[in-house]
């Protein structure tokens, strides 16, 4: 993975830097240029001029050393001779580069760090930190936590110094266009996972998902991007289940093998949490493989809807008591109109528990979920007081007739006049529809 760290990123500095392994001019600065020699232009610096010669050779033979190692040796004791040489930093990005193509992280990172303490706007540099620290972070290194922080640090002065970074001579516009997208992208990507880390989940899934956007179709199939974005989206309040459902479902598309379970598990969940059922999720998922456009997921059906479907699904008159109260209490007026005319003063027997009693009225919870909340549901009411030795005790199941006559929508309370004892039991009160209450809009 290391190797990969250092590769992804090895084509940006290797532009950038590529114009600095020329020689330097050797002699005294102040010297006019030569016959034929143009000055350089107005409002652009001349080239750095060294003035010792012992230090001009020992540069130039540095930079000169086809061999990495060779070139590494050389530049460090440049600096190590020369440390306030007006050639430091090129030395330093060059050395930088050779680190990279020799895949040595450690040496690559402390070379970067040093050219950014001494030129904070050094792109190239900021570059490779912002990539390597998200790398380390992500792959679980101990220091995680001060990298992720490092990382989002690094990216922001990235961004912050793009707009100053000169296109490299020999540089095409086609390739300096295409490597400053690089850079933002891998710019993007620190902040939004260290925004990540911070739980500041509004502003990583901003930024990572500029990143996902920044190079593709690379950076749209990239997991270390597509996941972190996902878990930015699902973790805010109120999560943003249709655009993290989407990446979650991408990063399980293009997991590797071992990881891609435990994905598509975790999205899926997510899947089963908004729409409230497993339907239509394969073809999300589907989609997602494809690697097209993102599809929209239905939400969960709100509690009307719900309401409305049980009406299409059952009469009125053959549902329970839970599924009555549920249309009842979420359902339009024109549903719960047909629930209710349909069993308003008809005699309806039923079982329930007894919340409290007087001689000539019973509360009772009737729908199983009202009975683990000791929470009437019914107020039944006796054309004649009821004798006290059948009076039942709180909290006792109880077989009853009763007619409804009126009800509350919320809180709930039907009221059912001409009660009566009964001695035999019905079936169990029924469990309530569960409300899939309508997601945030995002």
């Amino acid at each position: 993975m290391k190797k990969i760290l250092l590769t992804v990123v090895l084509g940006v500095s290797v532009v950038a830097v590529a114009q600095d392994a020329a020689q330097p001019a050797q002699g005294q600065s102040a010297t006019p240029p030569a016959q034929g020699q143009a000055a350089a232009p107005a409002g652009q610096a001349a080239a750095p001029v060294i003035k010792d010669p012992a230090e001009y050779n020992a540069y130039v033979a540095a930079i000169q050393q086809k061999d990495p190692a060779a070139k590494i040796s050389g530049l460090e004791a440049f600096l190590t001779q020369y440390p306030n040489s007006v050639m430091k930093n090129q030395a330093l990005e060059i050395l930088m580069q050779t680190y990279q193509q020799s895949n040595n992280v450690k040496k690559a990172t402390e070379t970067a760090t040093k050219l950014v303490a001494a030129n904070p706007c050094q792109v190239p540099a900021l570059t490779l930190l912002t990539y390597i620290d998200r790398m380390m972070a992500q792959q679980g290194d101990p220091n995680g936590k001060q990298e992720s922080a490092d990382a989002e640090k690094y990216g922001q002065e990235g961004i912050d110094c793009l707009p100053k970074f000169n296109k490299p001579e020999g540089t095409s516009d086609a390739d300096f266009a295409k490597m400053k997208a690089q850079m933002t992208g891998n710019f993007d990507a620190g902040i939004g996972w260290g925004a990540l880390q911070d739980k500041d989940y509004a502003k990583a899934a901003q930024a990572l998902k500029a990143a996902v956007d920044a190079n593709p179709p690379d950076s749209q199939k990239d997991l270390a991007l597509l996941y972190p974005l996902a878990l930015a989206y699902l973790q805010q309040n109120p999560p943003d289940y249709q655009n993290g459902i989407w990446y979650a479902a991408r990063a399980a598309a293009v997991a590797p093998a071992p990881n891609q379970p435990a994905i598509e598990k975790y999205a899926k969940s997510q899947y089963v949490k908004f729409h409230a059922g497993e339907d239509g999720w394969t073809d999300v998922l589907n989609a997602a493989k494809a690697g097209g456009p993102q599809v929209p997921i239905k939400p969960a059906p709100t509690p009307a809807e719900q309401a409305h479907n049980m009406i299409q699904q059952t009469p009125p008159d053959k549902m329970d008591f839970a599924t009555w109260e549920f249309v009842l209490s979420n359902g339009s007026q024109e549903d719960q109109d047909a629930v209710w005319n349909a069993i308003k003063g008809k005699a309806v027997q039923m079982n329930g528990t007894v919340i409290s009693t007087t001689p000539d009225q019973f509360m009772i919870a009737g729908s199983s979920d009202d009975i683990d909340a000791k929470k009437a549901d019914i107020t039944l009411k006796f054309e004649e007081k009821v004798p006290t030795r059948l009076i039942p005790k709180d909290g006792a199941p109880f077989d009853f007739q009763g007619e409804p006559a009126s009800y509350t929508p919320n809180p709930f309370m039907m009221v059912m006049e001409k009660g009566r004892l009964l001695s035999t039991k019905p079936a169990t009160p029924a469990k309530k529809a569960p409300v899939h209450h309508k997601a945030a809009a995002q």
